[in-house]
């Protein structure tokens, strides 16, 4: 199993082309960042994670600039977003974004998409909160024919143009891997619809060895190989060395362990920490 980490990617934090710089050495598989364009400061629904939404949150740099940055200073970690929010971002300006990212590091990018939480937020953007899990279908299924067509067309409710040339294509055919980030049994049916991965977050699945199970059912039934669907659990808190084995054993493809939101002097030991666990594990 692969080790991944994550980075709140905030300009108090350790910059993300120092970190990857430092994940790489280290022998971490990949390096993920995630997407906020703003957050409404009046919110009706909690922060899932409880409390106060934390500050780092307010601060997220833009995914796809940082992860460029790490692009062309490392050589080959994977680096991700985890996750975008596909309910926040045009799809034709976002699929030359991704396609862009995905030549400039020679084909390391795994697109990690989600629906989001802040229905303020994406109605800000002019979708429908109810609508949001249809609006994300229609713009990754767009994307694709973007991807993969010299004119492509597309006819949703929400998403619609016809014959538009787009290049550059992404490095990786047919086009860089898609993986969903919800941890809901919905968001895994999603995942064997149009997606080729899984990114749950530990915390919020009850049962993870039965959701993996019912998500390799759910490939199965719909005629795919549950292993092109592969599972990177998302780890909210401090892993051991047999948390990551168990992660493992129940068929997770990586785990990927949250960074201090804080410089290099707290950011170094701890890849180091993991850097110990990973050499066990391998």
């Amino acid at each position: 199993m692969d080790i991944g980490v994550f980075s709140h990617n905030t300009e108090f934090g350790m910059p993300t082309d120092q970190l990857a710089i430092a994940a790489e050495v280290r022998g971490f598989d990949s390096l993920w960042v995630t997407d906020h364009s703003h957050i409404p400061a009046s919110r009706a629904k909690d922060f899932p994670g409880g409390g106060d939404l934390p500050k780092h949150f307010f601060h997220m740099a833009d995914p796809f600039v940082s992860l460029a940055t790490a692009a062309v200073a490392t050589t080959t970690i994977k680096i991700g977003t985890c996750v975008c929010l596909l309910s926040e971002r045009e799809p034709i300006a976002l699929a030359k974004t991704v396609a862009t990212l995905d030549r400039i590091s020679k084909g390391r990018f795994q697109f990690g998409v989600a629906g989001g939480w802040i229905a303020e937020a994406m109605e800000n953007q002019g979708t429908p909160f109810k609508k949001r899990w249809q609006v994300v279908r229609e713009r990754i299924e767009a994307m694709k024919a973007i991807w993969t067509q010299e004119e492509a067309s597309y006819e949703g409710e929400f998403v619609k143009f016809e014959r538009i040339i787009s290049h550059p294509k992404p490095f990786q055919k047919p086009h860089p891997p898609i993986l969903m980030g919800s941890a809901s049994a919905l968001a895994r049916k999603r995942a064997v619809r149009y997606c080729d991965g899984w990114i749950p977050v530990d915390a919020r699945v009850e049962d993870l060895p039965a959701a993996i199970k019912s998500l390799h059912r759910d490939a199965e039934d719909a005629g795919r190989d549950p292993m092109s669907i592969p599972v990177s659990v998302f780890c909210m808190g401090d892993v051991s060395v047999d948390d990551l084995r168990r992660y493992r054993d129940m068929g997770a493809a990586r785990a990927v362990v949250v960074v201090p939101v804080d410089g290099e002097e707290q950011v170094l030991p701890f890849l180091d920490h993991y850097a110990e666990m990973l050499s066990v594990l391998t």
